[in-house]
């Protein structure tokens, strides 16, 4: 069953259309949760809570991707479990990330401002400038969370040439969205 399909189920809020993503796309949007709760049991909460709120959101949301639509909504949801669970503690693997990310763009918060939305649509805009495997390689690492082994691995390149991309890349990134005369 295609996207268009599965999302035309949400709309005719069937309720076997969380079953057919789940059978679609499950494996990949629990690789994310577990990739950052490290656990199991949070990770099948993760994805329960993922599929109640993807049923709330569609409709009124359309989206063009549905796959993207889902892991945008699990990564968020295990993010916020993660930090409950940890409250004062902070994830080795957050805490990497949020600071690799820090040197190219402002932390986000909850809701997001009109600034931040602009930021947004500079990344989409700048990552749409890069060539595949760069794309490929940020969007692995701080879209899915994965390592730079696992990144290497997948991508048939080695772990210090991926290294090596994403810190040029995130300096390319910071150059862009300040070219574009946004205050970091």
């Amino acid at each position: 069953m295609d996207d268009e399909e599965l999302i035309g189920l949400y709309f005719g809020r069937d309720e076997k259309a969380i079953k057919a993503t789940a059978d679609k796309y499950g494996n990949r949007l629990r690789s994310i949760a577990y990739r950052l709760l490290l656990d199991n049991g949070d990770t099948e909460e993760c994805l329960n809570d993922t599929w109640f709120k993807v049923w709330n959101a569609i409709p009124p949301n359309r989206p063009e991707s549905l796959y993207a639509f889902c892991a945008a909504i699990c990564r968020r949801t295990a993010i916020n479990m993660l930090e409950k669970r940890t409250a004062q503690q902070r994830s080795a693997a957050v805490v990497e990330l949020t600071a690799e990310m820090e040197q190219c763009i402002p932390a986000p918060a909850e809701e997001l401002s009109p600034d931040e939305e602009r930021l947004t649509e500079l990344v989409n805009e700048f990552l749409g400038t890069l060539d595949e495997e760069k794309r490929a390689v940020f969007i692995r690492r701080y879209c899915f969370y994965e390592t730079s082994a696992q990144i290497a691995e997948k991508c048939g390149i080695g772990e210090s040439k991926v290294r090596v991309m994403l810190f040029r890349t995130r300096k390319k990134l910071k150059k862009f969205i300040e070219g574009k005369g946004v205050k970091l």
